[in-house]
């Protein structure tokens, strides 16, 4: 559309030309290799189907230069003239579609998930990954230098557009250029001169393997947000010499493993939060400049270009959540975009996990190459799905998209089940996004919801559907715990809380430190309240991402806000608890409410009704077993597959 046209602009990077701005950055997914490290159908399809989906540009992420620097153990292998074919295989795959490929070159340094790291300087990572790292020697340093021009090499000879250095994010050459993690005394430490001078080394020698007219971009730091890291001030000064180095393009990111900001922020932090740092680099230099960081909306995308503030914008989780979100933006189909959420759930929990990446908002990631395009019935049913949260949502859109007719009922008056009490804590309004997608969706497909009705005899009489779907949920479970019922303090839920049911006073405890537990903590405490969170587990809201939680963790940290784990309750008293933590007794009085949000219980009793009829019956989300909605949404799509 006309008012994308700074998106959808081409671009000239080096000798290349780009058809759009859109650059997808690279992501260390954790799948789609054999056992020697090749790449497999799994991947091919995976960045096939986001080529298909229109973007300019895409990286594969992860490709690893050394044995010594594989990040991850699924990650494509470079350090060998064995890749090739499979790397060959995989560009071809993508030619038809119009995108430059390109692939990023990394070593993980002391942030690999291995026993063999190496780094500048014998000093561990400030977080995430454990061990102390060997201190390379000259030699070594050379033979890594080394490494990253044959694994261009190979890229290129493979049919590769471009490569892109990786020298952000805390890995082994942003090490190199942190004072707080090269405390080196020869050529490659001290000075800024020396701690770049890996970077400007093994960028030669890339050039000259690979030739000068192959196109090498580098992702680079803005800041590391971390004391005595990389920071703006170096960043200024390096891009300057990277671009009268012959560098194609800078693309600018910020964060390492342990910093206040993080590499891949959550729903909490705001959108382009990264943006300022491109910005500053542009006005240093004339070769293209990326920017990155929470850029899901394409109007932004576009007015960040437009502004001048970068010439080219990365999105790596939103391509993740909807590949087709280029051609989607192109035409202005913009609520149709399949939202990323900012979770980090799927995309980055599970990798730093060292499972296979995904994404809660679309399990068809890493299955791309599984499923078929056309996936339409070859007999409808009439089907009557129950509850209408994630799960129930997710699997009324694929069983309505194969050609069944669809009925949703749900005995709230509103959409989204415990997904929209979730969105109203601080920050947490974009886990609504995917409930308005899916809404949105079931419109075009013309199925039926019912608000407030219950799934009754009466119901089933009038439907009479073929096959019934349980998305009906969970509900907190009541413990039975000494004095509680009997205590002065008003008792309730969370759920009942959030729905604004039931009002709690001025002191708070909260029995349970999940998530639900934690998000309403922090929503109380926003209204002034004083809360305690006694959670009997050794770890907070395991439910939420490492990501995620760490922004929440962080503010939760005011004067109004206790939180206690690994509590045993001795009883409750008229205004108080009783608890014992790590064998020391603990009593808190003066409070005026409890708040339930430990356990919760499936609500399925509605498949009692099911039982005396022959009908084809199927349980899944909360209803099956209480987890998290990344399996509620995936769930809900399998049945959607399966009827």
């Amino acid at each position: 559309m006309a008012f994308l046209k700074h998106l959808f602009n081409p671009i000239r990077i080096g000798n290349m030309t780009a058809k759009n701005r859109l650059l997808m950055s690279a992501m260390s997914i954790n799948f789609g290799v054999n056992d020697n490290g090749y790449v497999n159908e799994q991947l091919i399809s995976y960045f096939k189907a986001r080529a298909k989906g229109g973007v300019g540009m895409m990286l594969v992420g992860g490709g690893a230069i050394h044995p010594s620097g594989l990040e991850l153990p699924n990650l494509p292998m470079l350090w060998d003239d064995g890749c090739i074919p499979a790397l060959k295989k995989m560009v071809n795959a993508i030619k038809p579609y119009d995108t430059r490929f390109g692939v990023q070159l990394m070593h993980g340094g002391r942030q690999s998930y291995h026993d063999q790291k190496v780094a500048p300087s014998p000093i561990p990572a400030p977080a995430v990954v454990k061990g102390i790292p060997k201190e390379l020697n000259i030699d070594e340093i050379h033979e890594l230098i080394a490494a990253f021009g044959d694994s261009a090499r190979r890229c290129r000879k493979a049919g590769f557009d471009f490569i892109e250095i990786h020298a952000a994010h805390g890995y082994l050459i942003n090490q190199f250029m942190s004072r707080n993690s090269n405390f080196r005394e020869d050529s490659f430490g001290g000075s800024f001169e020396n701690r770049i001078k890996f970077l400007l080394e093994l960028f030669r020698d890339i050039k000259q393997k690979a030739g000068q007219d192959f196109p090498v971009g580098i992702r680079m730091n803005g800041e590391d947000y971390i004391k005595n890291g990389w920071n703006i001030e170096d960043a200024v000064r390096l891009a300057p010499i990277l671009e009268k180095e012959g560098a194609d393009y800078l693309h600018i990111s910020a964060g390492v493993y342990g910093s206040k900001q993080l590499t891949i922020p959550s729903m909490y932090v705001e959108h382009g939060c990264f943006v300022n740092l491109a910005d500053r680099i542009k006005k240093e230099i004339s070769i293209p400049v990326v920017t990155v960081g929470r850029i899901k909306n394409p109007e932004m995308a576009d007015s960040i270009i437009r502004e001048q503030r970068a010439d080219i914008v990365s999105m790596g989780r939103s391509l993740l959540a909807d590949p087709e979100l280029p051609n989607k933006a192109a035409s202005g189909a913009f609520s149709d975009i399949r939202p990323c959420m900012g979770c980090c759930l799927g995309c980055i929990h599970a990798v730093l996990a060292l499972e296979p990446g995904g994404c809660v908002v679309n399990p068809d990631v890493g299955r791309e190459y599984l499923l078929s395009d056309d996936e339409k019935t070859e007999s409808s049913k009439t089907v009557l799905i129950a509850g209408s949260g994630p799960a129930g949502l997710a699997a009324a859109r694929i069983t309505a998209k194969r050609g069944h007719k669809v009925i949703i009922c749900d005995e709230k008056g509103e959409i989204g089940g415990l997904m929209k009490l979730a969105s109203i804590p601080p920050g947490r309004s974009e886990v609504m996004d995917i409930i308005r997608f899916f809404q949105i969706e079931l419109e075009k497909l013309n199925v039926e919801i019912r608000l407030n009705t219950l799934l009754d005899e009466k119901l089933l009489l009038e439907i009479a559907p073929d096959a019934v779907v349980l998305a009906t949920g969970s509900l907190p479970e009541m413990p039975i715990i000494k004095g509680i019922y009997k205590t002065d303090m008003d008792l309730c839920t969370v759920v009942e809380v959030l729905e604004k049911k039931a009002a709690v006073g001025d002191r708070v405890l909260i029995l349970g430190g999940n998530q639900a537990g934690l998000l309403l903590a922090d929503h109380l405490a926003e209204k002034g309240k004083e809360v305690a969170v006694l959670h009997r587990g050794q770890h907070f809201a395991e439910e939420m991402s490492s990501n995620d939680r760490f922004y929440l963790r962080e503010r939760l940290k005011r004067d109004s806000v206790k939180l206690y784990k690994n509590i045993g309750i001795k009883s409750f008293s008229s205004e108080g608890v009783s608890f014992s933590v790590k064998g020391e007794q603990t009593n808190l009085n003066g409070f005026d409410s409890i708040v339930i949000s430990d356990k919760m219980e499936p609500v399925r009793e509605a498949g009692n009704l099911l039982k005396s009829r022959k009908i084809e019956t199927h349980i899944i989300g909360d209803a099956k077993t209480p987890r998290n909605f990344m399996l509620a949404i995936s769930e809900g799509e399998e049945i959607g597959r399966e009827i």
